[in-house]
């Protein structure tokens, strides 16, 4: 199944790919500041994929704070949380904010609380790779 979605502007989309069905797929709200103050609620599957899409390529803004291992993709004319991005070589993991999908009311469970703050930079990189799902960032336009 897929899942789109994009910034309020449309200068990012998202297509986030599952075969998981929405209903049953587990939300999660990670606890860290960041992530409270935006309330985000986010989605994963390794064995899904998940591609951002821009439109405006001026229009990302990638942020990173504590550990700097990943970017979380923002839209710097409308200001939505897309999604969260971590490299390992060549390789892309990331998670998709379902405040920003356009069918996120599919995604009915109760989101998770997360804390993952006890992690080192090695043991958050290896929760990545196990649970994110394969991402890429393309252009169109």
């Amino acid at each position: 199944m897929r899942h789109d979605g994009g910034c309020h502007c449309g200068a990012i989309r998202l297509s986030y790919e599952s075969d998981i069905p929405p209903e049953e797929t587990e939300v999660r709200a990670c606890l860290c500041s960041f992530c409270r103050k935006h309330t985000s609620r986010a989605v994963s599957d390794p064995a899904g994929r998940l591609t951002v899409i821009l439109r405006d390529p001026a229009a990302l803004r990638r942020y990173s704070f504590g550990l700097r291992t990943a970017d979380y993709l923002i839209c710097a004319r409308c200001g939505v949380y897309l999604a969260a991005m971590m490299a390992e070589g060549e390789a892309l993991y990331g998670i998709a904010i379902l405040n920003a999908l356009d069918a996120a009311e599919r995604f009915s469970r109760p989101p998770q609380p997360a804390d993952y703050s006890a992690e080192d930079a090695t043991a958050r990189r290896r929760r990545r790779r196990a649970r994110w799902t394969p991402a890429e960032v393309v252009q169109d336009g």
